[in-house]
């Protein structure tokens, strides 16, 4: 496949698939691709509440830091050609499993029906209250 926007990788001939680095962003710091896009399918990894340009945790509540990661979120989409309207599944990290009310009404929000599916689940992250991957759907496009 070949890349459609400069933040695309070449497809590694061995893995069919190829990562998706973010403009401006500074590079990971583990072993992992911001995004990837197989195929049809975009896979966002885990994105959580830090502005991309400087770094810096934004918010200290769970509606506050929500707008943010799902602006990061949409920010990798976009890097592979893809919005949050191509999205199919999200999978939600929520420090406080009680902050889940606030962090759907915040989701609802951004997101418009039919909603892609979801998962919740509790999670320990480490001075962050939400974090979210997803996947998106980019094919069947005229």
């Amino acid at each position: 496949m070949t890349p459609t926007s400069p933040s695309q990788q070449p497809a590694d001939r061995t893995r069919g698939w190829q990562s998706v680095m973010l403009p401006g962003a500074p590079a990971p710091k583990g072993a992992y691709s911001p995004a990837v896009r197989a195929g049809d399918l975009v896979f966002v990894s885990g994105q959580v509440p830090r502005d991309p340009s400087t770094g810096a945790l934004v918010g200290d509540e769970i509606a506050e830091q929500t707008r943010q990661v799902m602006r990061n979120v949409e920010r990798a989409l976009a890097a592979a050609d893809a919005t949050l309207d191509d999205v199919v599944s999200v999978t939600v990290y929520l420090t406080n499993v009680d902050d889940w009310g606030t962090f759907d009404a915040t989701y609802r929000e951004i997101m418009r029906p039919p909603y892609p599916t979801r998962t919740a689940v509790g999670a320990s992250l480490r001075g962050i209250l939400v974090e979210i991957s997803a996947v998106a759907y980019v094919g069947g496009r005229e």
